[in-house]
């Protein structure tokens, strides 16, 4: 066996001893339980632990095993899953206090593959409220924490998914993706993640964000191990009418074939102009470029159009239908939400039909713009995250006011992986992202092997003590200052929550004031005219993007 510790070990590394019978299911299980016991009281990233249920699985899959019936890769393996992924029996609240006795019947389909895989659930995870939201403190469970600093935010919205891996609790755990949320908790936690492309992971069974944009997704110590998840969870499902019916490959197939003569896009104005980055993650960005040079890929840089558009497109699509969703409960009890819940949520109130399908018409001319460089590259290489923000410096506003670095690939609906890149001046983990067409998710995931493989830097892993008290912050609630805001704008902010049937306590309508002009101002950019022939996005493929 390895001589590694067994929480040390990538999942394609424990696969391999377990399939050889040098290490048992039943062992590898007990060591991570431990370990979580140890650790997760300066964690938080579990809602719901099932271990008990998770020894028994070990030992099934130990049985099966010595009698010669390996199933899979995954045969053995412990994952946990962020609490909107539905599993029979056990509660899956999405961290909220809206569902807080929820305890469905039936598994989501990607847990369903997991457990048929012979995967060994140890529980629920958590994040941000209904996978949305931010690090809120006003909920039934605390936020989880960064293994790297626990007084730092781990990213969202999974949360518990980047906490767990990181800090070796699981080798493997499912996210879900509507405009970064794998990608950012991978991302600020120093592991791998990877969004799908829409339609290859079933939704179906997991609480919804926005039904134009989810993605359920694998996150991992490495791209190799996300291939190995995604080989047990994706395909077609018809309990998901955006699940697509292709011909799955083998996503482990060819991942050290490496990269030479792959073309490169650089997408370098995403974080040199349109959000500037630190100098750590650009230094970072420079050397892993130089890697993939040095690999044998063309790289040079290319032009998307600019990072907000991508944003605004997103957030009022998004937000509209997370809004719509959400709106009986808003109305019943709105001060059961969490305050970051509801200074996103609520402002789509303000949004009209004519934006949601402005957005979704915009949405289809970033599709049509993509056609040209799926031709011209293979793949697109752009920053993640720098080094991650304390966890009581979370800004509510922000949301509203910076664009994002990893929507665009929420619109283009193609794969997105995020790879660690680096380590900031205080050791926090930075993070790249490997982009590519609809559907090539192999040649993403063989991008970002080939990275990892060169570089080693996933061999870095945080420190942590058993029994250590987690870092002293002081979060503060949101007190929204509307006092430059003038009595027509907040007229129109009332009137629209009446229109909708809300009546807010006055400490909520100020919310929902406060971020009235920066979701108006969203709504005004897409306001460009498009030609009567120009088709909306609501039915929507992915692969009809490549030529």
């Amino acid at each position: 066996m390895s001589d590694a510790p067994l929480h040390d070990l990538t999942l394609a590394e424990a696969s391999a001893l377990i399939r050889a019978r040098q290490l048992s299911p039943v062992e590898y299980t007990q060591a991570l339980l431990a370990r979580t016991d140890a650790l997760e009281p300066q964690l938080n990233a579990y809602i719901t632990r099932t271990s008990e249920a998770a020894i028994e699985s070990a030992r099934t899959a130990q049985a099966e095993i010595a009698r010669g019936n390996w199933r899979s890769p995954l045969h053995g393996i412990p994952f946990a899953v962020k609490d909107i992924y539905d599993t029979a029996g056990v509660l899956t609240s999405g961290h909220s206090r809206i569902c807080i006795d929820r305890v469905p019947t039936r598994d989501a389909t990607a847990v369903a593959r997991l457990r048929a895989a012979g995967a060994v659930l140890m529980g629920k995870l958590a994040t941000h409220e209904f996978a949305h939201g931010g690090p809120s403190f006003d909920l039934p469970w605390p936020p989880a924490r960064n293994p790297w600093s626990t007084a730092h935010f781990t990213g969202g919205s999974s949360s518990g998914s980047g906490a767990a891996v990181a800090a070796g609790l699981v080798p493997a755990s499912l996210g879900s993706d509507t405009g970064g949320s794998i990608r950012g908790p991978a991302g600020l936690c120093g592991i791998a993640g990877l969004k799908p492309t829409y339609g290859l992971v079933s939704r179906a069974g997991v609480l919804p964000n926005s039904y134009s944009y989810d993605h359920c997704g694998p996150m991992a110590r490495t791209a190799e191990d996300c291939a190995l998840i995604l080989n047990a969870i994706a395909g077609y499902d018809p309990a998901d009418p955006a699940s697509a019916l292709r011909p799955q490959p083998d996503f482990g197939v060819g991942l050290d074939l490496g990269i030479k003569g792959l073309r490169i896009g650089v997408i370098r104005h995403f974080w040199e102009k349109d959000l500037p980055t630190t100098a750590d993650l650009a230094a970072a960005l420079e050397n892993s470029i130089a890697v993939f040079r040095d690999l044998g890929a063309m790289v040079e840089d290319v032009k998307f159009r600019p990072l907000r558009s991508y944003s605004d497109v997103k957030i009022v699509t998004a937000e509209s239908e997370l809004f719509s969703l959400h709106l009986p409960e808003l109305i019943a009890r709105p001060l059961q939400f969490g305050q970051d819940f509801r200074a996103r949520s609520l402002a789509a109130c303000l949004f009209t039909a004519e934006d949601y399908v402005r957005a979704s018409r915009e949405r289809r001319a970033i599709l049509g713009e993509m056609r040209p460089l799926y031709r011209q590259f293979d793949l697109f290489l752009t920053a993640n995250t720098s080094a991650a923000p304390r966890l009581d410096q979370h800004d509510i506003l922000a949301f509203w006011t910076r664009p994002n670095l990893t929507s665009p690939f929420n619109c283009t609906g193609g794969p997105a992986l995020a790879v660690l890149c680096g380590f900031g001046r205080e050791g926090l983990p930075l993070s790249l992202q490997i982009a590519g067409r609809p559907f090539d998710d192999t040649r993403v995931l063989r991008a970002g092997h080939a990275f990892e493989r060169a570089t080693g830097l996933y061999r870095h892993r945080p420190t942590l003590a058993a029994g250590a008290k987690p870092a002293a912050i002081e979060p503060r609630p949101w007190r929204p200052d509307i006092s430059r805001i003038d009595s027509a704008m907040r007229a129109q902010a009332e009137a629209a929550a009446v229109r909708c049937g809300l009546r807010l306590p006055d400490e909520i309508m100020e919310e929902l004031v406060a971020v009235a002009p920066s979701a108006l101002a969203m709504a005004a950019r897409l306001r460009r005219q498009h030609a009567r022939e120009d088709e909306t996005a609501s039915i929507f493929d992915p692969g009809r993007a490549v030529d």
